[in-house]
């Protein structure tokens, strides 16, 4: 048995892991989906990795994932609680000494999205939610989705830089959303490979692909931790 610790995105809660989680449980292991600190402008990425470790308290057999946002938090994590495997779902992949705020210009994530957008005709990037984010998830789902959206990350978490000196030594897995229309899977690609030297494993789905696609999740991430 593993217990999986997932970590949300921005403005979200840890129920948008609900369905994974309980495909995860069927499965016989163990679940942690903390809800992030939120509507706290002065906490920072420590705050929110002090937040998850003090959930986990001294579980062991540990796999931690971040979604989106939560790649910011989820090496701290796995680094300071020696993790077995370390997943980003979507993941903006961070590097030593670059803030949040930075990583979007570092990246080239604005030309990559607007690359994209115009090749599937302004899907990418696209200012109607249930087109840009939730395409692939129920309409009751995502309207359940976007009624739990709060303030998170805080302006502190996203100025101050990334405070690992190097990538933790966790065995690291990245997982790209084929169907993405927030991070181009192209521009995930190459990020992946650029920053982490790996090539993603790839799952049809949104960017919200918890809640679009919740058993393949599952199954990747048990996969994973077998």
């Amino acid at each position: 048995m593993s217990t999986f610790v997932l970590i949300h995105g921005g403005g979200d809660v840890g129920w948008s892991w609900h369905l994974v989680e309980a495909e995860l449980r069927a499965r016989g292991h163990d679940v942690l989906a903390p809800d992030l600190p939120g509507d706290d402008e002065s906490k920072t990425l420590t705050d929110y990795a002090d937040a998850v470790v003090e959930a986990v308290g001294d579980r062991r057999d540990l796999v931690v994932v971040g979604h989106s946002f939560g790649a910011f938090t989820a090496p701290l994590v796995a680094d300071r609680l020696s993790a077995d495997v370390l997943v980003l779902l979507a993941g903006m992949i961070p590097t030593p000494g670059e803030s949040p705020d930075e990583w979007w210009a570092n990246t080239g994530y604005q030309n990559a999205a607007e690359e994209q957008a115009k090749h599937d005709g302004g899907l990418t990037g696209n200012a109607d939610p249930y087109v840009s984010f939730y395409h692939d998830v129920p309409r009751e789902l995502a309207r359940e989705a976007m009624s739990k959206e709060r303030a998170h990350p805080s302006s502190a978490a996203s100025a101050a830089p990334w405070p690992l000196a190097a990538w933790p030594d966790v065995p690291t897995r990245f997982v790209l959303c084929t169907e993405d229309r927030f991070f181009p899977p192209d521009f995930m690609r190459r990020l992946a490979a650029d920053r982490l030297g790996i090539v993603p494993d790839e799952i049809a789905g949104s960017h919200c692909v918890a809640l679009g696609r919740p058993k393949q999740v599952a199954d990747l991430l048990v996969g994973y931790a077998t």
